[in-house]
């Protein structure tokens, strides 16, 4: 038992801050779902922002990238890093017309944009399946990652420890809604990225590590360096840089980067005042979460690399931990075990606890709130009272949280469920893209989508597990043809991609188009523009139906994507200038920090014109 008197202290006091804030934060939370679920749709750009920071920011994020480092160095972090693109496509695109279209969640979007029986079936079975069934897995993900760092650093058993913080976590998510979960993660994301930082000092700071030269010349962690996959290596560029920067980022739906919004942050963007502070919130969250967070865990993840240089080191250092649950990614509590000292150590915790807290809070909000509004008020119970409906979204709370705890008990790795959710959501991402800006796009596209999606991930698995042939080497072998792994997750990723869009593309051609008065409702309130529009605008002025005022029709979508290209350039460089200083590269860093400046004041000039309220 590591754990001492004085960071049991620092624990406790954390939590009760923690719950502390999310009591005095419910106030009128119960009122309304509006309340609820939105904080009443009047929040400020700057909390909605941290809040975002904070959900992605989970206890598995530093084990996720600890295990990205280990298997495949720095460079392999690409495989999320690529999701910017998304992230700043949302921001100067999408993040106005979410905020514009008023609905409660993302999901009753399908009403609004589609018509018919489908659509209604199509938000009930995502309600479902996404609130529940999708964000459950989820959940126990980032379970997975506080079971690890409660048998390193508590050395406690997985169930207890994960009760006592559903506990806290149920307690105040029930009771304040989405406006409890803003102010407590505004505290937690304070306190787990300063956690972080602290962490990465200490570990360069100790003797097994000696600094930032001795850890980057070590012999371990030269050939991790490197910020992008040498091209001598054609398996690892082609898999974790070439593929996610040129077909990842838009294809693959993944919870927090989801292509054209959605999730937790379009309840965000739709909690916020106006469009401007829906932009601003979402343009903060990618500042944040690519260009300033990622190096912490990625110090700590290279000096993995020399305390612990293979899964076996650690299996030998903690012979009591559960041997489906040592894998590369338990490396990362493992060193914080190792190197910070009584009291800091509880601090540590305390913050990845923060870390798990404000992500779980978050899901099972976002979860309930599909379940509510999307499921129970819309097809279970239509007269339900608003308090009926707090009610229920409060019971759909501790539900999913107690399915969440049973499966986190199954998981091994955080890396095996981050490939598994991007498998599921490969190949729907275009649609969601499209959908706001193509008329000919219905209900049966998206059910063709998910379904497709569902299908072709299924036959890629049961391929890998019954019919692929692992050899010794790493190499594997289909029907006689020998490839390495990384080279067959590319095909899988490249095939449900290609057989996913091409179904629902074809699908979309044979069934009929939705009806005129949904596209022309939909056309007024969201003046989403652009040549996709055309024929709906064509045939309302030939019906003498003027859709939007002749102001309104200028389309902003370049303007729009220019500024993604542009604030993709400026955090790049900035996320690279961090890694240069780090590396004591001082000229290249120099040069990424102009670009980086150069490139956000651009990024101004042009956000200037784009058209919001």
């Amino acid at each position: 038992m590591i754990f001492q008197t004085v960071d049991w202290v620092v624990l406790v006091l954390f939590f009760v801050i923690l719950v502390s804030i999310g009591y005095l934060a419910s106030y009128q939370a119960g009122k309304s779902t509006t309340n609820f679920f939105l904080s009443g749709r009047n929040m400020p750009w700057w909390l909605l922002g941290v809040s975002m920071v904070a959900t992605t920011f989970s206890a598995d994020t530093p084990n996720l990238v600890t295990d990205m480092v280990r298997t495949g160095g720095v460079a392999a972090n690409w495989q999320w890093w690529a999701f910017l693109l998304t992230g700043m496509l949302t921001v100067f695109v999408y993040a106005k017309l979410w905020n514009r279209s008023q609905v409660m969640t993302d999901l009753e979007f399908y009403e609004l944009r589609y018509s018919g029986k489908m659509a209604a079936f199509l938000r009930g079975f995502r309600a479902v399946y996404l609130g529940f069934f999708f964000n459950v897995m989820v959940l126990a993900t980032v379970s997975l990652a506080f079971i690890k760092i409660s048998a390193v650093m508590l050395g406690l058993q997985p169930a207890p420890a994960l009760i006592v913080a559903a506990i806290i976590v149920v307690f105040y998510s029930g009771l304040g809604g989405l406006k409890s979960i803003l102010w407590t993660d505004l505290f937690q994301f304070s306190f787990a990225l300063f956690g972080a930082v602290v962490a990465a000092v200490y570990v360069v700071r100790s003797p097994e590590i000696g600094g930032l030269t001795n850890l980057f010349t070590h012999p371990n962690v030269q050939d991790n360096l490197s910020f992008v996959p040498s091209i001598s290596q054609p398996e690892l560029f082609v898999s974790i840089f070439l593929i996610p920067l040129a077909v990842q980022w838009w294809s693959v739906w993944y919870p927090g980067a989801e292509p054209g919004g959605g999730g937790y942050i379009a309840q965000r963007m739709l909690s916020a005042k106006n469009e401007r502070h829906a932009v601003g919130a979402t343009l903060m969250f990618n500042f944040f979460h690519y260009a300033l967070r990622p190096w912490p865990w990625i110090i700590v993840a290279l000096g993995s690399l020399i305390v612990y240089p293979d899964i076996a080191s650690m299996a030998r250092e903690y012979p009591d931990v559960p041997s489906h649950y040592m894998q590369h990614d338990f490396a990362y509590p493992a060193m914080l075990r190792e190197f910070l000292p009584p009291g800091l150590l509880g601090l540590v915790v305390a913050s990845l606890i923060a870390a798990y807290m404000s992500t779980t809070a978050s899901h099972i909000n976002w979860g309930s709130s599909y379940l509510v509004n999307d499921f129970y008020a819309r097809f279970y119970n239509p007269d339900a009272t608003e308090r009926q409906k707090v009610r229920f979204g409060r019971f759909s709370t501790i539900s999913l949280m107690f399915f969440a705890l049973i499966l986190a008990l199954t998981l091994q790795s955080a890396l095996q469920a981050f490939q598994y959710i991007l498998m599921i959501g490969a190949g729907t991402g275009l649609i969601y893209i499209l959908r706001w800006f193509w008329w000919r796009i219905n209900a049966f596209s998206e059910i063709a989508a998910m379904i497709a999606a569902g299908t072709f991930s299924l036959m890629f698995i049961i391929v890998e597990n019954f019919v692929l042939v692992q050899h010794n080497s790493g190499d594997v072998e289909l029907f006689g043809l020998v490839t390495s792994m990384s080279y067959w997750n590319v095909i899988k990723l490249l095939g449900t991609v290609t057989l996913t869009s091409l179904t629902w593309i074809i699908v979309t051609f044979l069934t009929k188009p939705v009806d005129e008065e949904t596209l022309r409702k939909f056309y007024t309130k969201i003046k989403p523009g652009g040549p996709g529009w055309k024929h709906v605008v064509e045939r309302a002025k030939a019906d003498n139906v003027e859709l939007t005022k002749e102001e309104n029709l200028r389309w902003d979508v370049p303007t729009g994507i220019l500024c993604m290209i542009l604030g993709t350039i400026s955090i790049y460089s900035m996320l690279f200038t961090i890694g240069n200083l780090l590396y004591g590269n001082l000229l290249p860093a120099l040069f990424l920090a102009i670009t980086a400046i150069l490139s956000a004041l651009l990024l101004t000039r042009y956000w200037n014109r784009l058209r919001m309220k």
